[in-house]
């Protein structure tokens, strides 16, 4: 049982490797296309568009629920693997490499929710961890374009995005023979969830108070991890782009640390005083940092590791508490509709965060304090209480 987590948590990072494959050869593409870094935040902002299009239809629809994770989780694989092919073989401009990128993100809407509803299949007792590991690769494959540039690898563009295209592939097949586990069983046409039937999860309180938790998670985390590459370079004096990319890569990678460690201190504490601890860090660092910015560069660099350990240990297990607390029959569709909603409130948090940057600096961090506040007061119902 151990081995068929650790092939779906490593299948998840294989297949999220074409999430930021663009990313990866962004310095590329702006000389290639003679693109701005508006042009290139609208490819990413395209995978994350197609991404809360695609979980919107699997919740909606009860698809999640309706069809072997396994499979599903193949054919998106597949699919997200032609797309991305797509963009680095067929693309010749801005607006057909969007639309890729766009089906891109439809596809990992079959991949990463799916795969936490694997997880929760094989281990739903110790849901937490196990997600936390699932959460942890991705994390790393989010911090990965920033350590490719880094190391300065000579691929072209092309080669790099192919290379997550194929990494896709094996990924998606792994997944396929591993297969379900014992804990959650599959619809039938007869009991299967019908259209829109997803919204009943949210007269649950207990999901109610972990999917809104989530929902302020991610007014910080996305946008966190945008303005971090420039937050190091306002610290970083004459440390140029390499020393930016590199801190960039450890400042975010380091959050597959606090996702792996969450999960394993949920186990003694639960899941909801574990999603609290990190919500208080990470609400604590976005109200201090502004104040730390013109402090040695040291300094500036420790607080940015804490940040980053702690803004993304709590979103494995929020995904493990709605799981727990929603009825098994929904538990593909619930963990999509709080995906979907949770990456549009990202996507609104990035754009004001970006655009507010030129003029509030470092201080853009204030802005992502509600973020955590709020999540902080949504959880409080299942903060104590006794977990199963």
């Amino acid at each position: 049982m151990n081995r068929a987590v650790a092939a779906i948590v490593f299948a998840q990072l294989l297949g999220t490797s074409l999430w930021f494959s663009a990313n990866a050869a962004a310095p590329d593409l702006a000389r290639a296309w003679h693109m701005t870094s508006a042009d290139l935040g609208v490819l990413t902002n395209a995978v994350q568009l197609g991404f809360i299009g695609g979980t919107l239809l699997f919740a909606l629809s009860g698809l999640a629920d309706r069809f072997r994770a396994s499979r599903i989780v193949l054919v998106c694989s597949l699919l997200g693997a032609l797309f991305n092919a797509g963009f680095a073989l067929l693309a010749s401009n801005l607006t057909q490499a969007t639309l890729f990128r766009f089906g891109v993100g439809l596809s990992l809407a079959g991949i990463y929710p799916l795969g936490m509803k694997l997880i929760v299949s094989w281990v739903a007792d110790k849901a937490g961890a196990a997600l936390g590991l699932l959460v942890g690769m991705l994390t790393l494959g989010t911090a990965l374009p920033h350590g490719v540039r880094a190391l300065g690898m000579g691929l072209n563009w092309q080669a790099v995005v192919l290379t997550s295209s194929a990494l896709a592939v094996m990924g998606g097949l792994l997944v396929f023979r591993v297969g379900e586990g014992p804990h959650l069983k599959l619809q039938t046409a007869k009991n299967a969830p019908g259209w829109g039937s997803v919204f009943s999860v949210f007269r649950i309180e207990g999901f109610r108070a972990s999917a809104f938790g989530y929902f302020g998670h991610m007014w910080e985390l996305y946008a966190f991890w945008t303005i971090v590459p420039l937050l190091l370079a306002q610290a970083i004096e004459g440390g140029g782009a390499l020393g930016v990319s590199a801190w960039s890569f450890f400042v975010i990678g380091i959050g597959a640390l606090g996702c792996i460690a969450g999960g394993r201190f949920s186990q003694r504490f639960g899941s909801a005083r574990i999603a609290a601890g990190a919500l208080l860090v990470s609400g604590s660092m976005c109200a201090l940092f502004p104040l730390l910015i013109h402090a040695p560069t040291w300094l500036v660099i420790v607080a940015l590791l804490i940040w980053g350990t702690a803004v993304v240990a709590d979103s494995p297990q929020f995904s493990a508490m709605s799981a727990r607390n929603c009825p098994p029959a929904l538990v593909g569709s619930a963990l999509a509709i709080q995906n979907s909603i949770g990456f549009f409130i990202s996507v609104c948090a990035i754009a004001l965060a970006t655009a507010s940057f030129p003029a509030l600096g470092a201080k853009v961090a204030w802005l992502l304090v509600p973020g955590p506040l709020l999540g902080l007061v949504a959880l409080s119902p299942l903060i104590g209480k006794k977990e199963p």
